[in-house]
């Protein structure tokens, strides 16, 4: 069994209502008398993609030593590999596997520079199928854009568009398990191509929901959340939801 806690949206702003937000989250996470397996941050580190923000957020994230990132709508390619991967500056997708406990986190890189939307280009999409193709063990694949509809106009309309190509790829490919993203700052659970898809709930806000009112589209009170995926020796997964005062 292996505990993934699955943090996303920390918009590291270089001022202190968002370090402290997400400095909770990960205290909270480096104090658990039974420690997770691994923490996946999934995307929109920084809220501009400054140099400083990656400073402050590698920082903060220290509290947690070999936590899993991913680029998101909000992070800047270059300065995101020198500041949390300590790699040169580059433009290209930041695209990255890691196994824990035997799983393989297939971290794809789905943003477009300058843009809210998201998209896996030919790039990323021929290095997930290497990744797929060189493994026989189950696969969680992690991006920030959820690529089916949240039936939340505002997010959906930001959402990984032409999902078709990686809906081919997880339907060839049945030992995906699921897809995990961020983005929509809102915990939510559905499927796609018949896998569950789990989203992590934001750090910095969340959304409001239609029924709710839109206007405006985010809380800034509500507690910062994240989850927790357990996934078992039968390859269940299952997904809890926490939400810190």
């Amino acid at each position: 069994m292996i505990v993934i806690a699955h943090v996303s949206d920390t918009h590291f702003d270089g001022g202190p209502r968002n370090a402290e937000r997400s400095g909770r989250v990960l205290a909270y996470l480096a104090a658990l008398p039974h420690p997770v397996d691994v923490v996946l941050v999934t995307g929109d580190i920084t809220d501009h993609g400054r140099p400083d923000e990656y400073e402050q957020a590698a920082k903060v994230l220290a509290a947690v030593p070999g936590a899993l990132t991913l680029p998101g709508n909000h992070d800047v390619r270059a300065s995101y590999r020198a500041g949390l991967l300590g790699e040169p500056a580059a433009d290209g997708p930041v695209n990255r596997a890691a196994v824990v406990g035997g799983v393989t986190l297939a971290l794809c890189d789905s943003t477009i520079p300058g843009r809210d939307d998201g998209r896996l280009d030919d790039e990323t999409l021929d290095w997930l199928r290497a990744v797929l193709t060189g493994t026989d063990g189950p696969v969680l694949i992690c991006m920030h854009h959820p690529p089916v509809e949240l039936r939340v106009p505002f997010i959906d309309a930001l959402r990984l568009h032409d999902a078709q190509p990686l809906a081919e790829l997880v339907a060839e490919f049945p030992n995906v398990l699921a897809v995990l993203c961020g983005h929509a700052h809102s915990a939510a659970a559905t499927t796609f191509v018949g896998r569950p898809l789990l989203v992590a709930p934001g750090v910095v806000s969340r959304l409001r929901l239609p029924w709710e009112g839109e206007d405006p589209p985010m809380d800034y009170d509500a507690p910062p959340g994240l989850a927790f995926h357990v996934l078992d020796d039968d390859l269940r997964l299952t997904t809890h939801y926490r939400f810190l005062p």
